[in-house]
């Protein structure tokens, strides 16, 4: 099926995207999660299946990812994609690629150098995805909590 990727903009899409945030950030409640759209530089992207005629057919989410533009690691502009998720029972179908894809030409449109995220250590499966799409390790991300 065709897919379409576009920024969530409105209540709604972002009711639908919550749950697949969730997915990820299963120990943060959904008003939390919501409150993610009133921060600075945080976008929010959404990979959506798309059924009949463009524009006429209905959609489905498939998944999202939560970006920003920044001045991180090499002090190079980069696009930090601060959340990834495709929703569980998608996994495998492509729609990864798709959106890492379309990501990758948003941040260049933007002039930003790198597409930067950080994998949790144990997230096996995540990594090895993102290696495939060309994501190489370039060191650890260390943090106390404050």
């Amino acid at each position: 099926m065709p897919t379409a990727v576009r920024e969530v903009t409105t209540d709604e899409r972002w009711d639908e995207a919550v749950p697949i945030l969730r997915q990820l950030w299963s120990h943060v409640d959904e008003p939390f999660v919501h409150e993610w759209r009133e921060e600075d530089d945080y976008r929010l992207f959404g990979c959506y299946e798309t059924a009949g005629p463009e524009g006429a057919g209905s959609e489905t989410l498939v998944a999202v990812a939560g970006v920003s533009v920044q001045r991180v690691l090499h002090h190079e502009r980069h696009l930090w994609v601060h959340d990834f998720i495709v929703d569980e029972p998608r996994r495998g179908e492509g729609f990864g690629s798709e959106l890492l894809d379309r990501l990758a030409e948003w941040g260049r449109d933007r002039d930003c150098e790198h597409l930067s995220l950080a994998c949790r250590d144990g997230n096996d499966d995540a990594r090895a995805f993102y290696e495939s799409e060309g994501l190489d390790a370039w060191g650890a991300v260390l943090e106390r909590e404050l």
